[in-house]
C-alpha cells in the first residue's frame, strides 16, 4: 500500500462533577469500542492515544494503541500545537484524526472506506462536517509546521482547506459519521435507541436517566404533520432528512452555525435573534409562545447561552440539558432550565451535536427502513 495510515486519537477529561464523571464513563465505553474496531483495520499502522486520562492506558494495551500521556489541563491544552508535535516528531504523512468520542457508532466499513481513501492519495483532506468537524483524514501538506493550527479540533478541517492547500472532501452523512456525544443529550438518545453496543449499552444501564421527555418528542415525531421546533445551529441537512423520512411541519430558525469555528464566540460576537426577543418578552412568554406553536421543541440551547454572554460551566450546562433546574444556582439558568423542563410541550435541550447527529440518529429509529442493530 502507499504510505501507512496514522490514526490520532485525542481524550481530554476534567470532570470536575458527578454528571460530568457519568459522561466520561460513557465516552470511555465508546472510545474502548473505537479502538477496538481500529485494531481491526488492516490499513492502519499506528494508533496514537493522546490524553490526560491514565486509566485509559490499560485501554490503549489491550487494542494495540499507543498511549501518549498529556498532563495539561483541558482547559489549557492547545490541540494544534499538540497535533503539529506529534506529526512531526513521528514524522506522518497520512494522519486520521478522531476525537475521543466522536463518530461512536462508526461501523468498521466506514473506517476501512476512510482510511483506503487517503491510503491511496497523494493530498486529500476528507471530513465529517467543515465548521464542526471531530473527525478529519488528511495528507500532511508541505509547510505543515508553519501552519496555524487552531486551538480546538472543531475548525481543523476548515484550516488545513483554507491555509494549508488542502481540497476538502466532505464524508458522506450517516449515522456512522454524523452522530458524536458531546452532551447528557446525547447519551439520552442513545440510551434510549437501539444503536448502542454492547459496552455503551452496560455503562449507560447503570445511570439513572429520565428519558420521559425524550420520548414525548419521539411520540411527536412518529405522528403526522405535528410542528416541530428545531433552534440552534441546524444544519440543511438534518432538515432535509427530516422532511424527506417523517411526516412533520418544521419550524426551524437555525442561527449561529460555526460559532467556534469562526472564532465568533471567542470574540464575543455571538448575536441570536432569539435571544433578543427572549430579553424583550422574557422566558416566561418565550416558553409560553413555544407550547403555542408546536407540540415539541429541540434546542441547542449554546446559542442563546452565548448572546447572553454567560460561560457556563460543564456541570452547569449538562445539568441545565437533563432538566435539573433545582441544582442549579445561577438565575437565569435555573429559570430557563425550569421553564423548559415544566413546558406543556416536551423540551429537549443540548448542544450543537443535539440538533445534528442525535436528530440524525432519532431518524435512523423512527424509519422502518434502516436497520436498529448497533455499530458500537
Amino acid at each position: 500500500m502507499d504510505e501507512a495510515v496514522n490514526v490520532v486519537i485525542f481524550e481530554g477529561t476534567a470532570a470536575a462533577s458527578p454528571v460530568e464523571e457519568m459522561l466520561v464513563r460513557v465516552r470511555r465505553a465508546l472510545l474502548h469500542d473505537n479502538l477496538e474496531k481500529l485494531s481491526r483495520i488492516a490499513l492502519v499502522d499506528r494508533v496514537f492515544l493522546i490524553t490526560n486520562d491514565p486509566a485509559l492506558a490499560g485501554m490503549a494495551r489491550e487494542t494495540g494503541a499507543e498511549f501518549l500521556l498529556n498532563r495539561q489541563h483541558p482547559r489549557s491544552f492547545h490541540f494544534g500545537e499538540e497535533l503539529k508535535k506529534l506529526v512531526q516528531d513521528h514524522k506522518l504523512k497520512k494522519v486520521f484524526y478522531l476525537s475521543g468520542a466522536g463518530c461512536p457508532l462508526i461501523t468498521a466499513a466506514e473506517l476501512e472506506e476512510i482510511c483506503g481513501k487517503l491510503a491511496g492519495r497523494s493530498s486529500f483532506l476528507y471530513a465529517n462536517n467543515i465548521q464542526s468537524a471531530d473527525m478529519v483524514a488528511f495528507t500532511v501538506p508541505e509547510g505543515f509546521g508553519g501552519l496555524e493550527l487552531p486551538s480546538m479540533d472543531n475548525s481543523l478541517a476548515m484550516t488545513l482547506r483554507d491555509r494549508g492547500g488542502l481540497e476538502l472532501e466532505l464524508m458522506p452523512q450517516t449515522l456512522g459519521l454524523l452522530f458524536d456525544l458531546d452532551t447528557p443529550a446525547d447519551v439520552l438518545v442513545l440510551g434510549a435507541g437501539p444503536f448502542a453496543g454492547p459496552r455503551a449499552r452496560a455503562a449507560i444501564d447503570l445511570l439513572s436517566l429520565d428519558y420521559s421527555r425524550l420520548e414525548r418528542v419521539k411520540e411527536v415525531l412518529g405522528d403526522s404533520y405535528q410542528d416541530v421546533v428545531l433552534i440552534g445551529r441546524v444544519g440543511a441537512p438534518v432538515m432535509e432528512r427530516l422532511n424527506a423520512l417523517l411526516k412533520l411541519r418544521l419550524r426551524v430558525f437555525s442561527e449561529e452555525r460555526g460559532m467556534k469555528a469562526l472564532g465568533r464566540l471567542e470574540r464575543g460576537e455571538v448575536v441570536s435573534l432569539l435571544g433578543l426577543l427572549i430579553e424583550q418578552a422574557g422566558l416566561k412568554q418565550f416558553f409560553d409562545y413555544l407550547a403555542g406553536v408546536a407540540r415539541c421543541a429541540i434546542i441547542d440551547s449554546r446559542v442563546l447561552f452565548a448572546h447572553h454572554k454567560y460561560d457556563f460551566s460543564d456541570e452547569e450546562r449538562f445539568l441545565s440539558d437533563l432538566g435539573l433546574w433545582e441544582k442549579l444556582e445561577h438565575p437565569w439558568l435555573r429559570e430557563f432550565t425550569r421553564l423548559a423542563a415544566q413546558c406543556p410541550i416536551p423540551v429537549l435541550l443540548g448542544g450543537h451535536s443535539l440538533v445534528s447527529g442525535s436528530l440524525w440518529a432519532l431518524t435512523c429509529e423512527l424509519d422502518p427502513t434502516h436497520t436498529k442493530s448497533g455499530n458500537s
